[in-house]
């Protein structure tokens, strides 16, 4: 029987209040820095801020008493010092680690809050693994924290009691080798063209964030998949068909609209993704009726395509405004989705606008345009 968890004491309770109102304030500008860390811009200088938010959230923690805290962001803090002193290279997976782990201490202080026990968080097994990154090697330190997310995304519980990263399996090594593989091959068509560049992280970003307001989440793991995978047949199309602008011919469209099909099935030859394989296949589907390859409507759709098909929407007027020369407008752009609200699933839509309702109202807090 797994032995459970003692709820922290709140020793002062206006201090634990006050320490959380600093998370929920701290957060928001955590969470700007880590995404604009993408763009390559400035990131010495957004890692110093990193670095000075973790280090005052620390400071807030001890000075509030929430001292079980504190091991967690000592950790954190320790890791992107290594990168500002040059040690290691950022990497988005040690962003993507940061805000996953800082998510799961909201969660711990909400449970506090309301004496709820911590069991479910697992939270010992992920403080195991936060020590070491510190003093990994730089070839590990982006393996390992892809292991604790993958684990911290891939299971409803977290991380097993063994004080081991579930990941650690046969089976489990398969699935996260299997979704490294698909983020290189994502990251590849990147490369292909410069308007691609950042797409991969933005569609899986957008993807999780929506997932995570659902009532009924669909699986992290197939839905990751199936973003780093939905596109890649459009490696095996002439590359001028990628951002034609204008009507496309008959037999431009009959090309087009076997790019689902291939990289489906590249999926469906590896065991255990066939629910991200449907994703694929059926993203662009539209619930009237008039998508592509099947002309699938209403509920032959699976709920990760409906999901995929705003997100991969989305990316593709965020890059037409690019190429047009415009600023990419995310306001703009989910306004074209909305005007187009009969191709895309409203429950989903309703989500998505959310998630996007977020963002702005975090660029304009810090200042971003």
């Amino acid at each position: 029987m797994a032995k459970q968890s003692v709820v922290p004491e709140i020793v002062d309770p206006m201090g634990f209040q006050d320490f959380r109102d600093a998370v929920s304030d701290y957060a928001p500008q955590l969470e700007q820095l880590v995404w604009r860390m993408s763009d390559g811009d400035d990131n010495e200088e957004r890692i110093a801020q990193l670095f000075r938010i973790l280090h005052s959230i620390k400071g807030d923690a001890s000075l509030c008493q929430v001292y079980f805290i504190e091991p967690y962001l000592h950790a954190l803090e320790s890791l992107l010092g290594r990168v500002r002193q040059g040690e290691l290279p950022y990497l988005e997976v040690i962003g993507d680690m940061l805000m996953l782990v800082l998510d799961r201490l909201v969660l711990a202080l909400d449970a506090v809050a309301h004496g709820e026990s911590l069991d479910d968080l697992h939270l010992p097994t992920i403080l195991a693994v936060l020590e070491k990154l510190p003093v990994l090697g730089v070839t590990e330190v982006p393996q390992a924290c892809a292991k604790l997310v993958a684990n911290m995304m891939g299971t409803a519980g977290g991380a097993s009691d063994s004080g081991e990263v579930a990941m650690t399996g046969s089976r489990s090594e398969r699935r996260l080798a299997d979704l490294q593989f698909f983020r290189t091959l994502a990251l590849q068509l990147e490369q292909r063209l410069p308007p691609f560049s950042g797409r991969t992280e933005r569609n899986l970003a957008l993807a999780l964030e929506a997932n995570n307001l659902s009532s009924q989440p669909l699986n992290m793991e197939q839905l990751a998949a199936a973003v780093y995978m939905h596109d890649i047949g459009m490696m095996l199309l002439p590359e001028a068909l990628w951002l034609k602008v204008g009507r496309m011919s008959d037999e431009e469209r009959q090309q087009m609209s076997a790019h689902p099909g291939w990289a489906a099935g590249l999926l469906e030859r590896m065991p255990g993704w066939e629910d991200a394989a449907k994703m694929v296949r059926q993203h662009h589907e539209t619930p009237d009726g008039k998508g592509y390859p099947n002309g699938l409507s209403g509920g032959d759709i699976c709920e990760g395509a409906r999901l995929l098909a705003l997100v991969d929407a989305f990316e593709s007027v965020m890059l037409k405004h690019a190429l047009q020369g415009q600023r990419r407008s995310m306001l703009r752009a989910v306004a074209e989705l909305n005007a187009s609200e009969r191709q895309f699933d409203p429950a989903w839509l309703q989500l998505f606008n959310q998630v996007i309702r977020a963002r702005l109202e975090v660029r304009h807090a810090v200042g971003g345009r």
